[in-house]
């Protein structure tokens, strides 16, 4: 059964991360990967509330791994980070990592110090 949800979860994570991606990018006014980086700052705040409310492993496992590891993208961040460091804009490739990497330790910290909180 466990299996079987990870499947769903995990589904569900990925359309969402898809959803909200277009949403994102189907605005942007530049060439900054900001689809990724809101998906990936909302993942990082929702797991670090899942973590701060203390679930069962079992709600950890289905939430925090099957739907929100699938909502969250690393290879793509790396794929918009190498893409303009390959082509040349090294301080759109450093803004990618710098602002991905501040913004979500920030995202996850909020989150966990909120979900405690609750």
């Amino acid at each position: 059964m466990t299996v079987l949800l990870v499947i769903i979860f995990g589904g569900a994570g990925a359309v969402v991360r898809f959803l909200v991606d277009a949403v994102v990018q189907s605005r942007r006014l530049g060439e900054f990967p900001l689809g990724t980086l809101v998906v990936n700052l909302t993942g990082a705040f929702a797991l670090g509330l899942l973590v701060g409310l203390g679930p069962s492993h079992r709600a950890t496992t289905l939430l925090g791994t099957a739907a929100l590891g699938s909502y969250t993208t690393f290879s793509t961040w790396m794929l918009e980070t190498h893409r303009p460091a390959q082509d040349g804009e090294r301080a759109l490739a450093l803004a990618n990592v710098l602002v991905s990497l501040i913004a979500g330790l920030a995202s996850v910290a909020l989150g966990r110090a909120l979900g405690k909180a609750l």
